[in-house]
């Protein structure tokens, strides 16, 4: 993640981060991805079942049940290796993980570990009801997606009335004392949404802004042409840019941070290069703490099956199952050899990410590279910055 918020208006510093060692066990929630371990921050989709069929949805999770997934007591044996081996975040996701009847007692289960639990969710099964049970079970954050003016968040998720009821489900859960933000997956059908969706933010009061650029996986494979372009790319991360910087001045309480492209870091450097110097040491060591894309590193997933998986894009590529063998043994084992590649991207990627100068904090998507070249190690097609960028 590249949290815009956080480094033009100083709100995470090296110092902060060296001060708790950069352990992913000790650090606060806000600085995890300036750890310095890899004890990942684990995205569980606990089941593929789902209310909602959405069309950039990268499990094509349906409204049916499906058979293997993990029972209540397997999760808690996956649960206390988590804890044991000081992983610091377990998401729960989906599908829509509400559906699953079990999430309250695994969150509180999670809880008791101390690892951190929260939830991705769509938002519309969030009741006030439901929303107090999240607080008792001692969810911490719940990130639910918008993606765009209701309109466009309909004709997305492919039901009247989703809208209202995920912004109803982010009122619900501050009103239960729930941290609760806005998840938006950017391509060309909402994109000039963006800033009515960054005012509703603002008007409702919304503590965190999350956008992700687009995955080309599962349904989203289907949407490579439906990306926006890398001009528009430039001109989302310098409306980002605007709005933290605006909302940093007027003390809006509200965090900007992206993910799934790393180049924003790099616009972002170039950014503070030209505008704000005085930050651009503190910066640079901060991207570098954070070191480009998670997948294998700082970011895990198991699916629905106990399947383990490099990050929650990488359902194609299975390292092993929480079933057979404990968690901490796949990720930890020395000789896979995609995670230990992945530790040490840099030594990898081809075309302009390998000559980039960059690729140490940055590195590119593995998955839309695979998925428009068919190999994994060719440069990101989402990188948007201009070859002088790069050189």
């Amino acid at each position: 993640m590249i949290g815009f918020s956080k480094l033009l208006c100083g709100q995470a510093t090296v110092a902060e981060a060296m001060r708790h060692d950069r352990d992913s066990a000790k650090l606060p929630p806000h600085l995890l991805q300036f750890s310095a371990d890899n004890r990942p921050l684990v995205v569980w989709n606990m089941t593929n079942r789902c209310n909602l069929a959405c069309m950039h949805c990268y499990i094509s999770a349906e409204d049916r049940s499906y058979r293997d997934e993990l029972t209540t007591d397997e999760a808690k044996a996956f649960i206390d290796d988590l804890a044991q081996m000081g992983c610091p975040v377990l998401l729960f996701s989906g599908g829509e993980p509400l559906l699953r009847e079990d999430i309250f007692e695994l969150g509180r289960y999670t809880s008791q570990t101390g690892v951190r639990p929260v939830i991705s969710s769509n938002g519309t099964l969030i009741t006030p009801e439901a929303a107090e049970k999240i607080k008792d079970a001692g969810f911490q954050y719940v990130g639910i997606s918008i993606d765009g003016v209701p309109e466009t968040h309909d004709r997305f998720r492919k039901r009247k009335g989703c809208f209202t009821a995920a912004i109803s489900g982010i009122k619900a859960c501050a009103a239960a004392g729930v941290k609760a933000g806005v998840r938006l997956t950017v391509n060309r059908h909402n994109v000039d949404d963006l800033p009515a969706v960054l005012d509703i933010v603002e008007q409702e009061a919304i503590p965190r802004f999350c956008m992700y650029h687009l995955v080309y996986a599962g349904r989203g494979r289907e949407l490579i042409e439906s990306d926006i372009s890398h001009q528009q790319s430039r001109e989302v991360a310098q409306t980002l840019v605007d709005k933290a910087l605006d909302w940093g001045k007027r003390e809006v309480n509200t965090e900007i941070l992206t993910t799934d492209n790393h180049a924003d870091g790099i616009f972002l450097k170039n950014y503070i290069h030209r505008e704000l110097p005085d930050r651009e040491g503190e910066v640079d060591a901060l991207l570098c703490m954070h070191g480009g894309c998670s997948a294998g590193t700082k970011m895990a997933n198991v699916d629905p099956r106990g399947n383990v998986h490099p990050c929650q894009f990488w359902g194609h590529y299975t390292l092993g199952n929480i079933r057979q063998r404990k968690f901490s043994d796949i990720w930890l084992d020395e000789h896979e050899p995609l995670l230990q590649k992945l530790r040490c991207k840099q030594d990898y990627v081809e075309g302009r990410c390998g000559s980039c100068r960059h690729k140490t904090v940055c590195g590119g998507c593995r998955i839309r590279a695979e998925a428009v070249s068919g190999n994994l190690w060719a440069e990101d097609p989402a990188c948007y910055l201009t070859q002088n960028e790069i050189a």
